[in-house]
C-alpha cells in the first residue's frame, strides 16, 4: 500500500475536506473507533473517481462512510483510504411527484423537502438518522416504510470507475438488505417515486412519528441506532428485555434502559465493549429463547496491534 499519491492528492484539491490519522469516533454516531490512515470528502463525481482509482492504481484499500449513523469502527482505527460522502454531493430536484437526491442527502431534509412539496411516503425517514446512500444500501426503514417501498432507481458507481443505472428491481431490496451488498458499488444518486397529499397530513404523520422517536428511543446518548436486526417472528428488543438484559453493560456500553433495542455508549465506550456486549447479548437470547440475533450495525475496522 502507497498512501503518499493520495495524501499528495488530497493536500492539492482537498482543502479542508481531508484529514490524516483522522480519529473515526469524530465521525460515528456511536462516539468509538481508532484513527484511519486518511479520510477525504470529496465534492463531487470527479473527486470520486479520482480518489478510487488513485487506490486501485496504489493498491489502498477503500473504505466508504456516510454520515456515520449506522456504523461501529473498531478501536484499531481504519487502514488506506476512507472516503467520507455527506458534507457535499447534497443536490435536491423535484419533477412532478418524483425527488432526485444525490448521495449525500439526510434523510430527514429528504423527507422534509417531500413534506414541503406535499408528497407523501417518505415520513417515515424523518427521524431516521444518515444519508441517501447508505439508507439505500441497507433499505433503511422504520413505522412500516422503507426504502423498498419509494426508490424507483438509482445511479451507482462501481469499483471500475463504470456508472450504472439500477431500477428497484435490480436494487432486489429486502429486509435491511440490497444488492449492492452483495455486488459493492457507491450509490451517487436515487430518484423517489412518492404520490401527492395534503401537506397538513403529511405533516402530521412525520410530527407523530418524530413525538414517538423522543419517547421511546435514548437519542441523549450516543447510538448507532437499532443494534440487532428483526429475527423473523420476534422483535430483538422484546428478546433482549425478556432475557433480563435491560441495562446490561460492558464497560461504558450499555443495553439501553430506554430501549432495549439500542446500545449506548455512557461516555468513553470502546469498540472492544460493543462488541463483547453483542456477543453477550447474542449468546444469552440464544440460551433463553433460541433465537440467533444478527448485528444491524456495520462493523469495519481492525483490533489494535
Amino acid at each position: 500500500m502507497n498512501l503518499a499519491p493520495l495524501i499528495t492528492f488530497a493536500r492539492a484539491h482537498c482543502d479542508g475536506r481531508y484529514e490524516e490519522h483522522a480519529p473515526m469516533a469524530g465521525y460515528t454516531s456511536f462516539h468509538i473507533g481508532g484513527p484511519a490512515d486518511l479520510l477525504v470528502a470529496p465534492e463531487n463525481l470527479e473527486e470520486l473517481r479520482d480518489l478510487l482509482e488513485l487506490g486501485r492504481e496504489y493498491d489502498v484499500p477503500v473504505t466508504i462512510i456516510g454520515n456515520g449513523s449506522n456504523l461501529l469502527v473498531r478501536d484499531g482505527g481504519i487502514r488506506g483510504l476512507v472516503i467520507k460522502l455527506g458534507n457535499a454531493m447534497t443536490g435536491l430536484a423535484v419533477e412532478g411527484d418524483r425527488i432526485t437526491a444525490e448521495c449525500g442527502v439526510s434523510l430527514a431534509a429528504l423527507a422534509g423537502r417531500a413534506a414541503r412539496e406535499g408528497l407523501t411516503g417518505l415520513e417515515f425517514a424523518v427521524g431516521i438518522p444518515g444519508s441517501i446512500g447508505g439508507a439505500v444500501l441497507m433499505n433503511a426503514g422504520a413505522y412500516d416504510g422503507e426504502m423498498a417501498k419509494v426508490v424507483e432507481r438509482a445511479e451507482v458507481l462501481r469499483p471500475d470507475g463504470r456508472v450504472e443505472e439500477l431500477s428497484n428491481a435490480d436494487l432486489a431490496f429486502s429486509y435491511r438488505h440490497s444488492s449492492l451488498q452483495d455486488r459493492p458499488g457507491i450509490i451517487l444518486r436515487a430518484v423517489f417515486h412518492l404520490a401527492p397529499a395534503d401537506r397538513a397530513a403529511i405533516q402530521a404523520k412525520m410530527a407523530d412519528f418524530t413525538g414517538r422517536r423522543r419517547s421511546k428511543q435514548p437519542l441523549e446518548l450516543p447510538s448507532a441506532g437499532s443494534m440487532f436486526k428483526r429475527p423473523p417472528g420476534y422483535y430483538a428488543a422484546a428478546l433482549i428485555d425478556e432475557t433480563g438484559l435491560r441495562g446490561y453493560r460492558v464497560g461504558d456500553a450499555q443495553v439501553s434502559e430506554k430501549h432495549t433495542g439500542f446500545v449506548v455508549n455512557r461516555g468513553h465506550a470502546t469498540a472492544k465493549d460493543v462488541l463483547q456486549l453483542i456477543t453477550d447479548v447474542q449468546a444469552k437470547v440464544f440460551a433463553a429463547r433460541g433465537v440467533r440475533l444478527e448485528p444491524e450495525v456495520r462493523i469495519i475496522g481492525e483490533d489494535p496491534r
